[in-house]
């Protein structure tokens, strides 16, 4: 099998598949209250995304997380995850995974761990009810945490991903901690990235650097570097006190391009080789009018023309080299 390798030696071995740009929340670093999602006729079957996706595996990706919008949203979802999970037997792909947030877990959990779901990373920027509605636009914080327990009950392994807010969120750090041992999973901060045509006054605002995050938690846990590696971006540390991992994903303050290994895909069957450029190679209209060699094709000339990395920057001067929104390409 001839593996995935850029320009720069990077083997791409892990694809991020969006099922919808649909989302039953408007977290406010996000997306605007107004969103205007794609329309639906636009959309890939869900058997052209596993057809897509069982390309992307013969090719040697291993890793494969379902994103959104919120995943869960999509209707018959749960019938590509159980075709995906079937891959994990009979194809190459080793780790099926998935980011939510969490509010159709409560129903969704115990098929989704049948379907041979491994792992779900679980949005959660707010432990406060009042705050978390605000933070989301309207957000029921009960349904996420019910969500969260369901999947736990299951047996699915859960992570928890916090976007450092300043003024928001940074006072609750040590709560997340606390709250993430509770439910004998590891968390994983982030750092807010500069998508979707929000404002850079709005950005800059928001901004909070990890390092202030990781200082801070120093000082009320005993943290160590940590062996683990998820196959992502995360660095984490071990955290003595509770047993967990605290993980920290940087693209702003510590830029990790040179290790970048993954690629991603629209709902709409569009191929971005990197989040924070505009390159894109449309699979999808490939797939229906060539087939499956020409796909494979498109897919070696994205990976060959892979940018070394994104340009993301906190600043009142930048300029984004793209104006999507994290749902449009995937979260």
């Amino acid at each position: 099998m001839e593996k995935l390798i850029d320009t720069f030696a990077r083997h791409i071995s892990y694809l991020r598949l969006s099922v919808t740009d649909r989302c039953d929340l408007r977290c406010v670093y996000c997306m605007p209250k107004n969103m205007k999602f794609m329309p639906k006729k636009d959309l890939a079957t869900l058997e052209e995304s596993y057809q897509l996706v069982k390309i992307f595996t013969d090719l040697g990706i291993e890793k494969l997380r379902v994103t959104g919008g919120e995943p869960l949203l999509r209707r018959n979802v749960l019938w590509l995850i159980e075709q995906l999970g079937a891959l994990k037997q009979t194809g190459g792909l080793k780790k099926l995974v998935m980011t939510s947030n969490a509010t159709q877990l409560a129903k969704m959990a115990k098929p989704l761990k049948a379907a041979g779901l491994d792992s779900i990373n679980i949005s959660l920027d707010s432990l406060d009810t009042h705050l978390f509605e605000l933070v989301t636009n309207g957000g029921n914080l009960n349904q996420v945490l019910a969500g969260i327990d369901a999947a736990v009950e299951n047996g699915i392994s859960i992570k928890i991903n916090v976007v450092a807010l300043k003024g928001v969120n940074d006072l609750a750090l040590d709560d997340f901690v606390r709250f993430a041992a509770t439910k004998k999973c590891d968390i994983t901060f982030i750092e807010v990235m500069p998508m979707g045509d929000m404002g850079n006054e709005t950005r800059v605002a928001q901004y909070l650097p990890l390092d202030e995050v990781k200082q801070h938690l120093h000082k009320n846990w005993q943290l160590t570097p940590s062996t683990y590696k998820s196959g992502g971006p995360a660095r984490y540390y071990d955290c003595a006190e509770t047993g967990q991992r605290i993980g920290f994903i940087t693209p702003l303050s510590q830029n990790f391009c040179a290790q970048c290994n993954r690629v991603r895909l629209t709902a709409t069957g569009k191929l971005y080789s990197c989040l924070g450029q505009d390159n894109q190679y449309d699979l999808l209209t490939i797939l229906r009018e060539q087939g499956v060699q020409a796909v494979t094709d498109m897919i070696h000339q994205a990976i060959v023309e892979k940018p070394k990395s994104h340009d993301f920057a906190i600043r009142e001067d930048y300029v984004a080299q793209t104006n999507r929104f994290m749902s449009v390409t995937g979260g």
